[in-house]
């Protein structure tokens, strides 16, 4: 397993694999919010959100970027809210 993230890691560069982990751990967000799992689900968006927000950076896309540091803003002003 950790031969094939290597390998995949060098040939698509880190952004593919930071990616494609912070979206998995979004769309578990989005299921523990389906099923409840609160506050579970907002630490899952934290960290995916948090992995796009690298991505962008990577990237160098500003897009990527800004719609990922107003989400995590605000997911951060409404978890300190409750």
């Amino acid at each position: 397993m950790a031969s094939e993230l290597g390998s995949l890691a060098g040939r698509s560069g880190t952004a593919f694999v930071v990616k494609w982990v912070a979206s998995v751990i979004q769309i578990l967000g989005y299921a523990g919010t389906a099923f409840g799992w609160t506050p579970w689900n907002l630490y899952l968006f934290v960290v995916g959100v948090l992995g796009w927000l690298i991505v962008g950076v990577l990237w160098n896309d500003r897009a990527i970027m800004l719609i990922h540091f107003v989400a995590l803003g605000a997911m951060f002003a409404g978890m300190a809210r409750t």
